[in-house]
């Protein structure tokens, strides 16, 4: 989502190595049950370190960001893949890791790891791609007894010039389920889930009508779906919102145009999936979308910390 971008003129070189002392500083065994704060820390410092910045046009640090999530998926015995196309002459990739991976139905949870133009992408969306890695260790360590698998998909090309078009990465994944005809029960799109603020008044709305309902204060999580897949939106919510360390609210729009689906979350609607996305409202609340100051440190790790757990929660759940 965004303003476009300029289209690119030459392709970088191949990507070098990443130095050992960065690449592998992030990964441990403590603490299984819970999201940790160093963790998501780690992640999205690391995410929002790599120059030339993540955007489409820099193919160096897109792999760079690419290795990196693979790395943690197969410490954690998720066997990852890449899934691979071309966008305007250049190669990007999918990286997608499964567990419970012979399970005939199965649930996706994605983030995607690009950036809009030259800015590091702390809340959009290193915050997301962190809580996805994340989740996908808590998972992996903890071996919930499901009657459904779990894809974990970290996209590319989400940003502008291919937001909305066949190029999402989203959209490359939602059809090679729908060319094979997976049971999917649904898609969890984690995007800007790391921008807080407990100042009266710091929480924006697209409407009037909306300040009635929500509350003034950029303190909550927000589960955004559309009325069609009430069901499986509730669910969602019924399951974060239980015993949160954090405020839990739920918007369902009437149709998928606009706000509804400013993200990854769009491409499986046009398959007839269902599909929501968490999300801290974005330009709603955050002054720093898209822009440079986009940093580590305008985020609130203890409430992305709690988002963590919330969202854990509801993964494990929806069979109940």
């Amino acid at each position: 989502m965004g303003k476009a971008l300029a289209p690119i003129k030459k392709k970088p070189q191949k990507s070098k190595a990443l130095p050992t002392s960065s690449f592998f500083k992030v990964f441990d065994n403590s603490m299984p049950e819970y999201a940790q704060k160093t963790k998501l820390y780690n992640h999205v410092d690391f995410l929002t370190d790599l120059r030339p910045y993540r955007n489409y046009k820099n193919l160096e640090s897109l792999e760079d960001a690419a290795k990196y999530i693979e790395y943690h998926f197969e410490q954690y015995g998720l066997s990852p893949r890449s899934q691979s196309w071309r966008a305007k002459g250049n190669s990007y990739d999918n990286v997608i890791a499964s567990y419970n991976a012979h399970k005939a139905k199965k649930l996706i949870v994605g983030a995607h790891y690009d950036v809009f133009g030259d800015q590091p992408g702390a809340d959009d969306n290193a915050s997301a791609v962190a809580g996805l890695i994340e989740t996908a260790r808590l998972i992996a360590e903890d071996q919930p007894e499901l009657d459904y698998g779990i894809e974990f998909v970290a996209y590319c090309l989400e940003e502008p010039p291919f937001y909305a078009t066949r190029n999402m990465g989203s959209y490359v994944h939602a059809q090679s389920l729908s060319e094979s005809q997976a049971d999917v029960i649904g898609m969890i799109c984690y995007e800007m889930i790391g921008y807080f603020s407990d100042e009266p008044n710091s929480q924006n709305f697209p409407h009037t009508s909306l300040e009635q309902i929500y509350p003034d204060t950029a303190n909550f999580i927000m589960v955004v779906g559309v009325k069609a897949n009430t069901a499986f939106n509730q669910k969602i919510y019924k399951h974060m919102s239980a015993d949160a360390k954090i405020d839990v609210q739920i918007i369902e729009f009437p149709d998928k145009d606009g706000l509804a689906g400013m993200s990854d979350q769009q491409s499986y609607w046009r398959f007839g999936y269902n599909a929501l996305m968490i999300n801290d409202t974005s330009f709603m609340r955050n002054p720093h979308y898209h822009e440079k100051t986009d940093t580590i440190d305008t985020l609130v790790f203890d409430k992305k910390t709690a988002v963590g757990d919330a969202c854990y929660q509801a993964i494990v759940n929806l069979g109940d």
